[in-house]
């Protein structure tokens, strides 16, 4: 069982605006916050969002570098994933594919 995921975000205030929408849709609660920070929780889990200090801003990320790629979740069906999608596309997020 996971206990946490920490994850480095290069502008907080826009990830927490994405994750507020997305992870209402999945169930997740606002678990933690902090000036550098917050976190959201569903069971024993959670998820941490932290600031990326500004001196290890420069390298950016790309996903297909070394390094975390993605984190998938669990959806009760393929309906569930459209209707999420839709829901996160009306909230203004590019959809990657």
């Amino acid at each position: 069982m996971i206990h946490h995921i920490e994850l480095n975000v290069s502008d907080l205030e826009m990830s927490r605006e994405f994750y507020d929408t997305l992870f209402s849709l999945l169930g997740y609660s606002l678990f933690q916050e902090w000036p550098e920070g917050f976190s959201y929780k569903q069971g024993n889990s959670y998820i941490v969002f932290v600031q990326t200090p500004a001196d290890f801003l420069e390298a950016g990320y790309h996903r297909k570098s070394a390094g975390l790629n993605h984190i998938a979740f669990h959806a009760s069906s393929p309906l569930e994933v459209d209707a999420i999608t839709e829901k996160m596309r009306q909230s203004g997020v590019s959809i990657l594919y």
